[in-house]
C-alpha cells in the first residue's frame, strides 16, 4: 500500500511539474561518440509542449585566416506545434561568442529525427576548431538538410534516429572563452526525442 501512495505521489508531482513548465518530456536522448572534450555542458532546452523540431539554424565564426578559428559555436532549433504550423518558437542552449547565424534551414515536410557533426580532433600544436558543422535528417522522405558551417575536420557517423517520435531539444557543450588560449567554442551536442 505504501509502495502505491508512493507512485501516485510521484505522478502527481510529474504531471505537476510538466503543467508548470510547459516544457516537452523528452523519451530518449540522441548523442554521437566523436564529439570533443572541452567546455562544460549548458543548460537543456526544450520545445513547449506539442511542439517538435522542424529546422534549425548554427552560429558560424567563418575562417579567420591566421588568428584563433572557433567555426560552430551555437545551435538553434525551430519547434512547430503540428496543429498550427505557423506557430514557431526558437529554442537553443549555451552558445559561444563568436560568429553569425545562419539562415534557417527547415523540413519540407516532418520534423528532424537525427543528425551527423562534422568534428575536427584535437590538433596538438596546431588551432583546434572542433565542431565545424552539423547535418540533420527529416522523418518522412528522409530529406538530408546540411548546415553553413565550415570545411575543417571530418563527418562522423549519424546518430541513432529518435525510436518514438522526433527531436524536440537540445544540450550543448561550449568552451568559454581561452583569453590568449586557443578557443574552441562548441564541441559536442546532445538532441532529446519526444513523441
Amino acid at each position: 500500500m505504501r509502495l502505491l501512495s508512493l507512485t501516485i505521489l510521484h505522478l502527481f508531482q510529474l504531471s505537476w511539474m510538466y503543467s508548470v513548465t510547459g516544457e516537452s518530456t523528452a523519451s530518449y536522448n540522441l548523442t554521437v561518440t566523436y564529439g570533443t572534450p572541452w567546455g562544460d555542458w549548458g543548460v537543456k532546452e526544450m520545445c513547449p509542449e506539442g511542439y517538435y523540431a522542424s529546422g534549425f539554424s548554427i552560429k558560424v565564426e567563418h575562417t579567420q585566416m591566421y588568428r584563433d578559428n572557433t567555426a560552430l559555436n551555437g545551435i538553434r532549433l525551430y519547434c512547430v506545434n503540428p496543429q498550427k504550423p505557423q506557430e514557431q518558437v526558437t529554442i537553443q542552449s549555451t552558445e559561444g561568442r563568436w560568429g553569425e547565424w545562419t539562415a534557417v534551414k527547415s523540413c519540407e515536410t516532418g520534423y528532424l529525427a537525427s543528425y551527423m557533426l562534422r568534428v575536427q580532433q584535437p590538433q596538438g600544436e596546431g588551432d583546434d576548431t572542433s565542431v565545424n558543422n552539423i547535418k540533420f535528417i527529416c522523418t518522412g522522405p528522409g530529406t538530408h538538410l546540411e548546415g553553413d558551417g565550415t570545411e575543417w575536420g571530418e563527418w562522423g557517423t549519424w546518430s541513432n534516429k529518435c525510436p518514438k517520435g522526433v527531436i524536440c531539444g537540445l544540450q550543448t557543450r561550449v568552451e568559454a572563452a581561452q583569453g590568449h588560449g586557443d578557443d574552441t567554442s562548441l564541441n559536442d551536442v546532445h538532441f532529446f526525442c519526444c513523441k
